[in-house]
């Protein structure tokens, strides 16, 4: 079978992505915002978002329910996102980003989302099996109902049809995907902390932990994400770690998924896992830098990995 270099992402939980700026969030009273942004949301739909500005082809696979679904389509519509549906009976969830600019923190409200019924997610796999692309990234959680062995599910998919399978997920899922030919998992700290099991509270016990998980065989390669410690990439040959870079930050929203994406275009283009890394890391802080959701400028992305220098 002839795959394209088209890289699918799947959004099994996409959003609504409602952000706005407050003078102040003071509890029991109104507050009130300005500067609202609507963006589509959720993993997947971050992450072909960014694989667009870097110049790659996508395809978001995605569920989308009720009024909230209809105009994250609409949105993917206006930023000329390819996208393909499974229509589903529940409301896509609506989060909400406020920016407290007193303190200049930032406040997130995430919903659980739909309940999805068992035709419905199985429509999503057939989707996923119909569609070609030689990458397959799952970003974001899953909505109640999905069963843990969802992305176990898409490994076979992916192993029967030669693809490579990339997974930024947690908890349950993660955990029942590792061993089953994931090629590259993107924890946090924390994630990765609960999937072996025990805090790792040293940057040796975090190297030693991920070399250990790539060469038990249990996925190709570890990149563990350290907020502003910067990042951990684990492969077969080693363990290599990047600096956060010092960036003017104005939302965090997507910057995972951004990072993401920069890595999987650069690995899809032939780069080495180390330099993929790099461009991660240049992706994810470029897209701190912009208000909304996952929304790196390119010049901002070339302009970071010329900063990070050789690897």
């Amino acid at each position: 079978m002839i795959l394209s270099r088209r890289i699918l992402t799947l959004t099994m939980n996409p959003s609504l992505d409602i952000a706005a700026d407050a003078e102040a969030v003071v509890a029991v009273r109104k507050v009130r915002t300005r500067n609202e942004r609507l963006d589509p949301g959720g993993g997947g739909i971050n992450v072909s978002r960014v694989v667009r500005i870097l110049g790659g082809e996508t395809l978001a696979l995605i569920v989308s329910g009720g009024l909230p679904g209809a105009v994250v389509e609409d949105l993917l519509q206006r930023d000329g996102l390819p996208y393909r549906k499974v229509a589903i009976a529940g409301w896509t969830r609506m989060a909400q980003t406020v920016n407290d600019l007193s303190t200049g923190k930032e406040f997130r409200f995430v919903p659980e989302g739909p309940v999805l019924g068992e035709a419905e997610w199985q429509a999503m796999l057939d989707l996923l099996a119909e569609e070609a692309g030689d990458w397959v990234i799952g970003s974001g959680s899953l909505p109640r109902g999905v069963p843990d062995d969802f992305y176990v599910r898409c490994a076979a998919i992916a192993r029967r049809q030669g693809r490579k399978l990339v997974l930024d997920t947690s908890g349950a899922a993660l955990k029942a995907a590792m061993g089953k030919g994931v090629f590259l998992v993107k924890p946090s700290r924390g994630e990765f902390e609960t999937l072996v099991g025990r805090p790792l509270g040293t940057p040796r016990a975090l190297n030693e932990a991920a070399l250990q998980v790539v060469r038990s065989g249990q996925v190709g390669m570890v990149a563990v994400s350290l907020g502003h410690q910067g990042a951990v990439l684990a492969t077969e040959e080693g363990v290599t770690r990047l600096p956060a870079l010092d960036v003017p930050v104005k939302g965090a929203v997507g910057a995972g998924d951004s990072f993401l994406a920069g890595m999987v275009v650069a690995l899809a283009r032939g780069d080495s896992p180390k330099e993929a890394f790099a461009w991660g890391m240049a992706t994810g802080a470029a897209a701190v830098m912009q208000e909304g959701t996952a929304r790196p400028r390119k010049e901002d992305v070339e302009a970071l990995r010329r900063r990070l220098g050789e690897v």
